[in-house]
This record gives structure tokens, sequence and C-alpha cells, in this order.
């Protein structure tokens, strides 16, 4: 294998930015394991390519994840860029989802790519290097309406991989968090990505109804196009040390900047007050 040529492994890639993160790695001339609940959607999506393995591959699934690295082993001998795509998203306000709905978005979102992740690892402490890219979102560093559970499990990501990057920069491993904003993904799609909220109270059921006819209309019109976020990523990751964060979008970086100035001034507000909590001897 050439000294340029790395070996993707991409779940989620059956639809949305997990097809377009494929294609560009593909096209700049890496080998891609892509990976999703149906294989043959999976190359179907893509498209049929000399360098390109289709995998089956549930997320929430522990032992699948090993099987697919080991399918990924088999064929190409290594894994150089792990990236974790694969979510959901259930929407709607705190009490209106239900415990079970919140526990599958973790599931999804959250557990599965410590899954794919705990699957991985090993083959890249063998070769001692490796890259973990892990899409979460805009809603992982700002909290919004009618995102809890969805806002939970990106959060949980960013924690996991501020602190992972200790853990595995000995072994040669780079990792970086990606926070996309709007982008024109399956992201919204009904019953594909997108789930509304299972439990109806009337206190929030006209805010539920309205949000809802909201978001259905943002879908298809994201401001943000997932090819260029595949390109970009692809450019990051060729580029050698990786950032520890991409925040991706105009209205990503200015979300994030507005939240930053928010927490600036909160620390502020009770900077007084916060100092005198020292231990007095």
């Amino acid at each position: 294998m050439d000294n340029n040529t790395k070996v993707w492994f991409i779940t989620g890639a059956s639809r949305g930015l997990g097809i377009d993160i494929a294609q560009a790695a593909l096209a700049a001339g890496h080998s891609v394991v892509a990976t999703g609940r149906d294989a043959a959607r999976v190359e179907a999506a893509v498209g049929a390519h000399d360098n390109l393995l289709a995998v089956a591959l549930d997320v929430t699934d522990p032992d699948a994840a090993t099987t697919a690295t080991q399918a990924a082993g088999d064929r190409f001998g290594r894994i150089d860029v792990l990236v974790n795509n694969a979510g959901n998203f259930y929407a709607g306000y705190f009490e209106t989802i239900s415990p079970e709905q919140f526990r599958a978005q973790l599931e999804t979102n959250f557990f599965g790519p410590l899954n794919v992740t705990r699957a991985v690892l090993p083959v890249m402490r063998a070769q001692r290097g490796g890259q973990v890219i892990t899409v979460t979102s805009t809603a992982g560093l700002v909290g919004g309406e009618f995102t809890a559970a969805y806002a939970a499990s990106k959060f949980a990501l960013e924690g996991w991989m501020e602190s992972l990057r200790h853990d595995v920069e000995p072994f040669g491993i780079g990792t970086m968090a990606v926070e996309p904003g709007f982008f024109r993904t399956e992201l919204l799609v009904e019953g594909a990505s997108t789930i509304w909220p299972a439990v109806d109270i009337d206190d929030y059921a006209e805010r539920t109804a309205r949000t809802i006819t909201t978001w259905r209309s943002m879908n298809g019109q994201q401001g943000g196009d997932p090819r260029k976020l595949a390109d970009a990523l692809v450019v990051l990751s060729d580029g050698g040390k990786l950032p520890l964060r991409f925040v991706a979008g105009a209205d990503a970086m200015g979300a994030v900047e507005d939240n930053l100035a928010a927490i600036r001034d909160q620390i502020d507000a009770n900077r007084g007050l916060s100092a005198s909590l020292a231990y007095e001897a």
C-alpha cells in the first residue's frame, strides 16, 4: 500500500454524510470500509469501487463492531482512519421523550461510537498510529429547544472525545471531534433519522406541533453542503496532525462563538463569589 494511502472505516455510510465521506475518501485515493445495517444498500449508495468494502454493522451491537473490524483487517490489513458518523435524532421536549426513546438515543449516538472505537483501537495501537474522527454536532456544544435527548448524546460524545485523546496520543493516535451546523443531509428525514416524541402532554402540545412543522420545513433547505464537509474531512485527515475540533459551517461557528461569549459573561457575573470558595486554613 502506498504510504499516502489510508484505510478509512466509516459508520453510517448507507445515507447522508456517510456516503459523501466514503466517496470523498475513495476519490482521494484511499481504501474505504463503509458500514451500515445493510451492506448491499451501502455498496449501492456509495457505488462499487475496487477499493471499497461494504460491511453490515449495527453500531449498537458490540459483537457486530468486532466482526466488521475483523473484516476490514482481512481485506486491507489495517485501519488508519475511523469515522464515527452513524447517528439519529430523537426530537422533542424532555418530558415528551419517553425513557425508552431517550435510552435509544444514547445507544445509537453515544454508545454506538464507543462500541466501534473499542473494536478498532486495538488495531490502531498495534500499528502505533491512526485517527479517530467523531461527528458530533453544534448541539454537542450548545443546547437548544426540542433537542434534550439529542444534545445529551452529543455533549456526551464531546466529553468522551476530549478525554480519549489523552488516552491514545502515546500510541500515535490522533482524535478530532467534528461539530457540523445544519447540512443538507438526511438527518431530518422522518422515519429514517428523525423520530418525533412519543409522549403527549397538553402543556407542550402547541409548542410541539409548531416546532415539528418548523423542523419539517427545514429538511432539504439546510445551508451546508455535505459534499464539501466530506472533502474538508479528507483534507484535515491527510494534513497530518488533526485539530482537536472542527466546527463546521458558518452557522456552527456563530453559534459556538455566541455560546463562548455567554459562558464568559456567566463567569464574570459571579467571579467574586466563585473566587471566594477556597478553603481557608
